[in-house]
């Protein structure tokens, strides 16, 4: 990543591996949470020390190598071209190659909140995404863990914010994934019910799929 952006911040959610010091012999400032507090933590603490360092923009991508760096540059484009705040890296045209019980669970997940959003959201669940950060710190996110995307996504969305998907390469993890199927979709069920419940963060408006373009944001600083 340092080959793309200026500043590379990693958040070591508690490991227990060499994660800390590998990053850290890369060139990253590491920070470090003493106990495991789940991705919405994790990423809360990355993106808020990205903020504090002055960026306009950050790049999130997930810890488990299966996002590739190389695949930023459509992201670039598309905030120069659009000035969408938040840009989310779409891995459905190559779905065949995701291991089959989470493409199964993104399609599911995708399709509720698609129809909830009256547009297709072809991959709600990628945590490959450019987002601009004051947008972002404007927003009611509470999530903790795997539902932060979901939250993240459909928050952009209530606030009448443009979200763009681009392509990115589908590609096998380096380490097993911490989401755990069965858990993590009972929590994220639990989520999405007191999300619909809410009348502050889902408004009628979503039942019209109609969106406010977002004015053209420099994109100099990430």
């Amino acid at each position: 990543m340092r080959r793309h952006v200026l500043v590379v911040v990693v958040v070591d959610d508690g490991s227990t591996d060499g994660t800390a010091c590998a990053a850290e012999n890369a060139g990253a400032i590491v920070l470090r949470h003493e106990q495991n507090e789940g991705k919405g933590s994790a990423l809360r603490t990355g993106l808020s020390r990205a903020l504090h360092l002055g960026c306009e923009y950050a790049v999130t991508l997930d810890g488990d190598g299966q996002h590739a760096p190389s695949d930023l540059p459509p992201f670039l484009r598309c905030a120069e071209e659009t000035g969408a705040p938040l840009i989310i890296g779409n891995r459905m045209h190559e779905a065949a190659a995701m291991p089959p019980v989470r493409r199964y669970v993104n399609r599911w997940m995708s399709q509720k909140l698609s129809r909830c959003a009256g547009r297709d959201l072809p991959d709600t669940q990628s945590g490959f995404r450019l987002i601009h950060l004051p947008t972002w710190a404007s927003l009611p996110l509470s999530a903790r863990r795997f539902e932060v995307e979901s939250e993240m996504l459909m928050a952009f969305l209530a606030a009448n914010h443009v979200v763009e998907f681009v392509p990115i390469r589908v590609i096998a993890a380096a380490r097993k994934s911490r989401i755990r199927p069965f858990t993590d979709t009972v929590r994220w069920w639990k989520w999405w019910r007191k999300t619909k419940r809410n009348i502050n963060g889902l408004p009628k408006e979503f039942d019209r799929p109609s969106y406010k373009t977002a004015s053209q944001e420099a994109t100099s600083h990430y």
